[in-house]
C-alpha cells in the first residue's frame, strides 16, 4: 500500500531534478526526451508540511547535498521538476513542495521507492525536521496534498 508520508520524506531532498532539456524541445518537439503524448499524462503535485525552526539549517544542508542514490531513485520512479520552498507565516515555518509524476502507476512507483534502503535511511534524516499539518497527522502522514486551483501551460 502506498504511504504518502514515506514518499514525501523521500521527495523533499530534491530541489532541482529532471528539468526539461530546452534544447531538446526546440530540436525534437519533445520535452525532456519524452514523446509529446507522454506529456499529456503528467500529474502535478503540490504539498505542504511544517518544519521545526531549529531544524531548518540541517534540512537545507541535507538537500544541498542530496545523496546520489536518493536522486537516482526519485528519477527512476518518474518524478521530475521537483522544488521545495520554505515560508515563514506568523512565526511558524512551512515547506511547500511541487513535483510532476510522469509514470503510469504512481502507487507502484512509490512502493518501489519505499522499498529502497537508501531512501529509508534518508527518511530517517528528514523525518525529525517535519511537523505534519492536522489533516496529514490524522492519517499518520507528514505532507498534506494541496488542491490545484489554477494551471497555465
Amino acid at each position: 500500500m502506498f504511504n504518502i508520508r514515506k514518499f514525501c520524506f523521500l521527495i523533499l531532498p530534491v530541489l532541482l531534478f529532471s528539468a526539461c532539456d530546452q534544447q531538446g524541445v526546440k530540436q525534437s518537439g519533445q520535452a525532456g526526451g519524452m514523446p509529446a503524448d507522454t506529456l499529456k499524462s503528467i500529474q502535478r503535485f503540490g504539498m505542504v508540511t511544517g518544519i521545526k525552526a531549529d531544524k531548518i539549517d540541517y534540512y537545507k544542508q541535507l538537500h544541498a547535498s542530496i545523496w546520489p542514490g536518493v536522486a537516482k531513485k526519485i528519477k527512476a520512479c518518474h518524478i521530475q521538476n521537483y522544488s521545495i520552498y520554505l515560508k515563514e507565516i506568523e512565526n511558524k515555518y512551512y515547506l511547500f513542495s511541487y513535483f510532476e509524476y510522469t509514470g503510469n502507476d504512481f502507487a507502484k512507483d512509490m512502493q518501489l521507492m519505499a522499498a529502497d534502503s537508501t531512501t529509508q535511511r534518508w527518511w530517517k534524516e528528514t523525518a525529525p525536521a517535519q511537523i505534519p499539518l492536522p489533516d496529514a497527522a490524522a492519517k499518520n502522514e507528514t505532507w498534506s496534498r494541496a488542491e490545484e486551483v489554477f494551471f497555465l501551460k
